[in-house]
Formats: C-alpha cells, structure tokens, sequence
C-alpha cells in the first residue's frame, strides 16, 4: 500500500495543473479563438457555435471528473476505495462520460450533416476523422463501465471479507 500512496501526491499534483489548464481553455483560448474565427467568417456561426458550445461543456465535464477522482484519490489514502461511496464517486465519472460522448455524438451528427449539404466544406477527412472520435469515445465509456463493475464486485468481496473476519 505505500507504493500506492507515493503515486497519489504526483498524480493530485497532476490533477490540479490538468484543472487549471482546463480553466484557462474554458475561460480564455476557446471563447477567444472561436470569437475571433467568428469575426473572420461570420457566416460560419452555423458550424462554429455549436463548436464552442460543445467544447465548454466537454470542457465541464473533464472538470467534474477531475474532482472525482480527487476524492477517490482521498479515499485510496485512507483505504476507503473499496466502499459504497466511492461508488457514488465512480458513477458519476461514467455518467459524465455518457454525457460527454454523446455531446461529441451529437455534434459529430451535426457537423457531418452540414458538410454533406454544403458544396464547399465536402470533405471525406472530417467525417472520417468525427467517426473515429466518436467510435473511440465509445470505446472508452464502455472501458470505464467495465472497470466500475470490477470496482463494485471487489467491494462486494471485501465486504464479505469483513464479515467472515
């Protein structure tokens, strides 16, 4: 267990610049850049607020999954991880990637949709490129669900192990 605890301190340290970094991308570069490519092209609104929309909340949600897994970090250091609560915390890390896959889904389904209406922007990559996406963020929420029911069965075994002893 204390090899574990030498990985919680880097990886808060981590959590926090990864925040922060987020914060300034939410707050400045992607408003700033959007704005500034609306004022270039403004008859590009269509595609692009939707873009800066999208991109704010999946922003939100890597935020929140930040400070989940902060508090399941806070629950590894005090050997509390395999618990009812840290379920709570689990649940809503794969709820928030639901909701972020489907945010890129959704906009991926939008974006795709105007660029086979639009003669100009017909470009085979970008679809391609929103299918890859799309298919690996899947992949990855399905990954995560798998791993929360390995959570949920070890906690399950410990709880019986506590029990017998």
């Amino acid at each position: 267990m204390l090899k574990l605890h030498l990985l919680v301190t880097p990886l808060r340290i981590l959590l926090v610049l990864a925040f922060v970094f987020l914060v300034v991308m939410q707050v400045f570069s992607v408003p700033g850049d959007i704005g500034h490519d609306l004022q270039q092209a403004p008859e590009a609104a269509h595609l692009l607020v939707p873009m800066l929309v999208v991109t704010e909340l999946e922003i939100l949600c890597f935020q929140v999954v930040i400070v989940c897994t902060w508090r399941l970090l806070t629950m590894v250091k005090r050997d509390r991880i395999f618990s009812e609560a840290s379920l709570v915390w689990v649940n809503v890390i794969v709820w928030t990637f639901v909701a972020a896959w489907l945010l890129l889904l959704g906009l991926a389904g939008y974006l795709t949709a105007v660029i086979y209406v639009t003669p100009e922007l017909r470009d085979p990559g970008i679809p391609i490129v929103l299918f890859g996406m799309v298919l690996l963020g899947a992949v990855f929420v399905l990954l995560v669900a798998v791993l929360r029911a390995l959570l949920r069965q070890a906690t399950a075994l410990r709880t019986e192990m506590e029990a017998v002893i």
